[in-house]
């Protein structure tokens, strides 16, 4: 099977991505503090569905309240927010990209001035300042992952993928840094991954076989152990309930922190799992059209693309046209970044990125 960045891929739920890349789920802090949809968000979404990325995914879309990890969120939580996710999913659609939401909860990375109570993780955590969830909120958070995958069926979403990377809430039940549980849910890597495996086998059994699941895992920081992520990752593929393994890798082209002296990259490593019928994408420092070859060589199916895609909404397209495409050189001005269909609230959050955005003349 052909390689190339234009080349489509059918995932076994029937759908197809019409190019190699996907549009990383991006913080960007510009939606309502109600969790709606604002035009700020649609127009920086749908701008790259235009830019030929073949899948859209979303910034993480909080499932509950309490699991609100940043002001100006997107959230999925509940039925009020149905009208802002069916006009997004609808105009993705209709640039030809495949429409999918990340479903998310920070657990204990919430931060109590944005969700005005107590942070939840699986133990308590003096550290974030966080409590232990109950047995009952355990299933009530399970509960709540489902909802939110039926709701952006009902919404037209193409898909989900359940958000297990980056220390929010699931990778915080998989760690055993942070897990300290003594129930079913903590323990052993079989009892810390439960609750994953629980959310994703639910999703698929209420949303169908023809409704794309994905599962985004990340096997370093927030106390995850690459070796313990790729036993999880290899599970889900036996499983046959997911469609795509999103794993964010940070740098796809470093020596592991757990493996110091491995002649194998991150990259090498993830891909020693037998895949099967599971498509996978990985994130990690993928720039430049160089960068999208090399990944797409190694054997991954498509690229999962940040940084490039806030510089360069059109991307896929300047790859494809381009195969030696080299995005333009950062700090970039907010103009712009406006141009390319930032907000005033996202460039100032992309102010968090080390040179990134030129700094203001004083």
């Amino acid at each position: 099977m052909s390689n190339k960045p234009q080349t489509p891929i059918t995932f076994k739920c029937g759908a197809t991505l019409k190019n190699r890349f996907m549009l990383a789920p991006l913080t960007n802090e510009q939606s309502h503090d109600d969790g709606q949809l604002s035009d700020d968000e649609f127009h920086w979404l749908t701008m790259r569905a235009k830019g030929q990325f073949g899948l859209v995914m979303t910034c993480a879309s909080h499932v509950q309240e309490i699991g609100k990890g940043f002001s100006g969120q997107l959230g999925i939580f509940s039925d009020d927010l149905i009208e802002g996710h069916t006009k997004l999913a609808n105009a993705i659609k209709a640039e030809g990209s495949l429409a999918v939401i990340q479903l998310h909860h920070a657990g204990m990375r919430s931060p109590k001035d944005v969700i005005m109570q107590k942070a939840v993780c699986p133990s308590d955590s003096k550290k974030h300042n966080a409590r232990a969830l109950t047995l009952e909120e355990i299933i009530q958070l399970k509960d709540d992952f489902i909802n939110a995958a039926l709701r952006a069926k009902h919404c037209g979403y193409d898909g989900v993928e359940v958000h297990g990377a980056h220390g929010y809430i699931l990778t915080q039940f998989l760690s055993s840094d942070i897990n300290k549980r003594n129930d079913d849910y903590g323990g052993s890597l079989e009892n810390r991954s439960r609750l994953l495996f629980e959310i994703v086998t639910e999703i698929r059994n209420q949303c169908g076989p023809a409704f794309l699941l994905g599962v985004r895992l990340s096997p370093e920081r927030f106390g995850m152990k690459l070796s313990e992520i790729k036993l999880i990752s290899q599970q889900l593929i036996d499983s046959n309930v997911i469609d795509l393994l999103d794993l964010s890798l940070w740098d796809c082209f470093k020596t592991p922190e757990e493996y110091p002296e491995s002649q194998k990259n991150l990259l090498e490593h993830i891909l020693e799992l037998d895949y099967k019928n599971v498509k996978l994408t990985v994130a990690g420092k993928i720039s430049t059209g160089t960068d999208v070859k090399k990944v797409l060589d190694s054997g991954v199916d498509f690229v999962t693309v940040g940084r490039s895609g806030i510089l360069h909404h059109d991307f896929p397209k300047q790859v494809i046209e381009n195969p030696n495409f080299i995005p333009i050189k950062t700090p970039v001005s907010e103009s712009y970044l406006r141009a390319e269909g930032l907000s005033t609230k996202f460039i100032d959050y992309m102010r968090r990125w080390d040179g990134f955005v030129e700094t203001r003349e004083l």
